[in-house]
């Protein structure tokens, strides 16, 4: 059977007030950590997935002329 959020709303409400404030803190806690748990993993990348990304606009371009220029520019 499957419940409708305003249905579960309106029983887990009525449950809570019948709570402490320091045990609905808790609560509130406890049902923070069990749905980051449900949470897939982030995918993580390898650097090498990102191999020839992009390489048109360095097409051309001399690294070391770049990085020469670059580093002249930070004396302003």
């Amino acid at each position: 059977m499957t419940y409708s959020y305003h249905e579960v709303l309106n029983v887990v409400v009525t449950q809570v007030q019948q709570l402490t404030p320091d045990e609905q803190l808790q609560l509130l806690k406890d049902l923070e950590t069990f749905i980051r748990l449900q949470e897939k993993p982030k995918a993580h990348h390898r650097v090498t997935e990102f191999k020839g990304m992009d390489k048109e606009t360095w097409k051309g371009i001399s690294v070391q002329e770049y990085i020469d220029r670059e580093r002249d520019s930070w004396d302003g």
